[in-house]
């Protein structure tokens, strides 16, 4: 049984999931206190870092977008990032989109002022740096709300890694009522229609002791 080392609100480790349920791809999850550092993890990964997916015969990969375009070549059945040249290269741009600048805007902040500071013990959260995130997300919200207007989905006509990577960045600011849906109504309609997905209601299960999700959270219908 392949494994996969993660910690629940990683976006980076939701999209992985995600990504596996949606090639049916069966697994074993652990979670890893990456900034623990331990030995033994950073002896599968010496870049400490999550996630971490460990195949049947020993094989450890690691980062996120490594990982699911080895799985498109691994398991192509199933393809999440598209077969034409064009529409592949737009699915990539869409994942560097929301892996890079979203994460790099919004979640790196909320996620990590808001909880992530919590568990390792850095501080209290900067203000400052919350508010930017909130500034932050309303352009990219707009972003996906001009893609949706013009496609069925992020990237094209058919659901793909560019949805998969959003929605995995949206989900854990989700979970700390840090997305501001009002008045993006094609984003959120959008994601409800992500959050019906089989492959995502896993992530909508995820519950993190002392820190319950807002009520709509994996309501999917909102």
């Amino acid at each position: 049984m392949r494994q996969l080392y993660h910690f629940w609100l990683s976006p980076f480790c939701r999209k992985l999931r995600i990504a596996l349920k949606e090639k049916g791809l069966e697994f074993e999850m652990q979670v890893e206190k990456y900034w623990e550092r331990r030995e033994a993890f950073l002896a599968v990964n010496p870049a400490g870092t999550v996630p971490v997916l460990v195949e049947p015969d020993g094989q450890a990969l690691a980062d996120s977008q490594a990982i699911c375009e080895y799985l498109e070549e691994a398991y192509p059945d199933r393809s999440l990032i598209g077969f034409d040249p064009a529409g592949r290269a737009e699915v990539r741009r869409l994942v560097a989109w929301f892996d890079q600048k979203f994460h790099g805007e919004v979640t790196e902040y909320l996620l990590r002022e808001k909880l992530l500071k919590r568990f390792m013990g850095m501080g209290e959260p900067d203000s400052a740096l919350i508010r930017a995130g909130l500034e932050n997300i309303v352009y990219h919200m707009r972003y996906i709300g001009y893609l949706v207007e013009r496609r069925n989905w992020l990237a094209g006509e058919a659901f793909s890694l560019a949805d998969i990577s959003a929605a995995a960045q949206l989900s854990c600011l989700d979970y700390l009522g840090s997305v501001p849906w009002s008045g993006h109504g094609a984003a959120k309609e959008w994601y409800a229609r992500v959050k019906s997905r089989p492959s995502f209601r896993p992530v909508l299960a995820d519950h993190i002791s002392g820190l319950p999700p807002p009520k709509h959270y994996a309501d999917l219908d909102f």
